[in-house]
């Protein structure tokens, strides 16, 4: 049976695993199950399972895999991509979810538990800038968190300017949430201080209606921690 986009409802145990799939797959373009499977440490059995559901629900087409693209003999594989409806879908049913689980946690543990369950969003984004950090001392601390957001979908870029640099990010992966919860960015100012080692401020963001988000960075903070 069809599933329409106006009737989603991911079962509580699965949104978390399609939202992030879709968000692989949106970030991504074309991709097989093989990929999925090894992006989120899932059995073939289990990603089939989001596959088909998303699938079903209009969020995503498939093809073969084109003949360039395989690897070894056998059958070939197929490859998944967010359809226009889905994207759409994907957002908003989403930004919904979202809003309503913090809002939840807002009244279970108030403003702090809402803090910091926004910082621990940007677990990933410390463990990437560290690992960045590690691979490449050269690196400034800027540089790296640039890199480090870019890579979890923020599109961000340094700028330098003479009282050190402004970090902007063109993409905010959750719009709607920081737009209801500003804890969210004042969570996300202070693992960029953490990180940097210095003070930092937030000039402008997506949420409040601007272009992009912009954080201004001192020189020494951007350029020189060691």
């Amino acid at each position: 049976m069809k599933i329409t986009t106006d009737t989603l409802a991911f079962a509580a145990g699965d949104a978390s695993t399609r939202h992030r799939v879709m968000q692989f797959i949106i970030g991504h373009g074309w991709t097989t199950a093989a990929q999925l499977a090894a992006e989120f440490d899932l059995t073939p059995a289990a990603i089939r399972r989001h596959i088909t559901y998303l699938e079903e629900a209009g969020m995503i087409s498939s093809r073969p895999e084109p003949v360039g693209a395989r690897r070894g003999a056998g059958r070939p594989s197929r490859q998944y991509a967010a359809t226009t409806e889905g994207r759409q879908a994907f957002g908003h049913a989403y930004d919904d979810f979202a809003i309503s689980a913090v809002e939840t946690l807002m009244s279970v543990g108030g403003r702090d538990a809402v803090l910091a369950f926004f910082e621990a969003r940007f677990a990933a984004i410390e463990a990437r800038f560290a690992q960045l950090r590690a691979e490449s001392p050269e690196r400034t601390a800027g540089e790296a968190l640039s890199q480090a957001l870019t890579e979890d979908g923020f599109m961000a870029g340094l700028v330098p300017i003479a009282s050190g640099d402004q970090l902007c990010q063109h993409n905010c992966p959750y719009p709607a949430v920081a737009r209801h919860f500003p804890e969210l960015c004042l969570a996300e100012t202070s693992v960029f201080s953490r990180l940097l080692g210095s003070h930092v401020q937030r000039l402008a963001t997506i949420a409040h209606g601007d272009g992009v988000c912009t954080t201004h960075i001192p020189a020494r903070a951007g350029r020189n921690l060691g």
